[in-house]
C-alpha cells in the first residue's frame, strides 16, 4: 500500500520480546513467567537482564497462572509466556478461577495464535482462543497487527489495572505501523477512510485487509480499513460511524468464524445498526499443517477472499 509501505518484515512474537524487556527496564514490579519457550516467546533479553525477576516454570503452563495470580497479590504485574493453545485452552479453568473471577493484574501473553503457526498443525492452532477469553468477565482482549504495534500494545498493558489477553504469532510479518502511532486499548484504528465498504480486522489480517483495499481501488471501490486491535472492550463508535457511511462490512479474522471478531462486531451491528455483515474467517473447522499463506488461502482469510467478501457484502446492501 501506498500509504502504508512495508517497514520490514519481523514477528509480533519479537515486538512482545522488545516490550516486555523495555518494561523490564522501567517498571520494577513487572514479572515474567515462561512454561519452557523462552526463545519461542522472544523473553530471552528479559531473562538474561532481570534473572531476579524471571520465573521459569516449566511445561507447567496451569502451575504457571497460579503463581502469577498469586504474584499479583504482592503488588507484581506479572506477564505469562507460552503458545496461544496452552495459554486458554489448556489453563482455562485456572484462568476463569484465579485470575478472571478474581480480578487478579495478569497479562496472559499468548504467542503462536492461529493458522499462521503454520507446518506445528492442527494441535497447536488455536483457532477459538478470542472467544474463549472474551466470554470471561472482566478480560481484556488485545490483537496487535505487526511487530511495531505489539511492542506498543505490551506497554500499554502494562499500564492497565486488570486481566489482560494478549494475542501474537510466529511468522515474520509486514511492519507498517509507525513505531510512534499512538496506541490505545479499546480505541480502534482508521487506516483507510472509505465510503463503500467497511473492512474491520485484527492481527496478522489488518495487512491483508489493506492488500485488499489497494485492490479493490483498482475496481472502483472505497474500502474502508480499521484496525480493531482490541476485541475487548470493543470500540462500538468505531464501528457504528463507519457502517453509517459504508451500509455493509467485512470481518477478517485469523480465528474461528464463531466468538470472535465477527460475533463481536454482529452483536453490534444487531443492537444498533443493522446492516449486510461477511465473515471472514475460518468456517468452524480445525486447521492442518502447511505454510503460513498456504493456510490462509485454503482456509479463506486472504486477500482475494476479502475482496469477494466486500464485493458480496456490497451486492446485499
Amino acid at each position: 500500500m501506498s500509504s502504508y509501505p512495508v517497514l520490514d518484515q519481523k514477528d509480533t512474537r519479537s515486538g512482545f520480546g522488545a516490550g516486555l524487556h523495555e518494561l523490564g527496564k522501567t517498571n520494577p514490579n513487572v514479572v515474567a513467567l515462561c512454561a519452557d519457550l523462552t526463545g519461542s516467546l522472544k523473553m530471552e533479553a528479559f531473562q538474561k537482564d532481570f534473572p531476579e525477576r524471571f520465573i521459569q516454570v516449566g511445561i507447567a503452563e496451569a502451575n504457571m497462572m497460579g503463581i502469577a495470580a498469586g504474584l499479583t497479590i504482592g503488588g507484581k504485574i506479572p506477564f505469562t509466556g507460552t503458545f496461544a493453545n496452552f495459554s486458554t485452552g489448556r489453563v482455562y479453568d485456572q484462568i476463569r478461577q484465579s485470575i478472571a473471577y478474581a480480578g487478579k493484574n495478569v497479562k496472559i501473553c499468548a504467542s503462536h495464535a492461529g493458522l499462521t503457526l503454520g507446518e506445528d498443525g492442527a494441535t497447536h492452532q488455536i483457532l477459538e482462543d478470542i472467544g474463549l477469553m472474551r466470554m470471561l468477565p472482566g478480560m481484556t482482549v488485545v490483537v496487535p497487527c505487526d511487530h511495531n504495534q505489539t511492542k506498543q500494545a505490551t506497554l500499554a498493558i502494562a499500564a492497565h489495572e486488570g486481566p489482560v489477553y494478549l494475542r501474537f504469532g510466529r511468522p515474520k510479518w509486514p511492519v507498517f505501523i509507525p513505531a510512534d502511532m499512538p496506541f490505545e486499548i479499546g480505541k480502534a484504528q482508521v487506516l483507510i477512510q472509505g465510503t463503500d465498504v467497511s473492512i474491520i480486522a485484527c492481527g496478522h489480517l489488518v495487512w491483508r485487509a489493506l492488500e485488499a483495499a489497494e485492490e479493490l481501488a483498482k475496481q472502483g471501490v472505497s474500502a474502508e480499513v480499521i484496525n480493531m486491535h482490541t476485541i475487548k472492550p470493543l470500540d462500538t463508535k468505531a464501528v457504528l460511524s463507519s457502517v453509517a457511511k459504508t451500509k455493509c462490512v467485512v470481518t477478517c479474522e485469523e480465528h474461528n468464524r464463531f466468538g470472535g471478531l465477527g460475533d463481536a462486531i454482529a452483536q453490534v451491528l444487531t443492537t444498533h445498526a443493522p446492516a449486510p455483515q461477511e465473515f471472514v474467517a475460518v468456517n468452524d473447522s480445525f486447521g492442518e499443517s502447511g505454510t503460513p499463506d498456504q493456510l490462509l488461502s485454503k482456509y479463506g482469510l486472504d486477500a482475494p477472499h476479502i475482496v469477494a467478501a466486500s464485493l458480496k457484502a456490497i451486492n446485499r446492501k
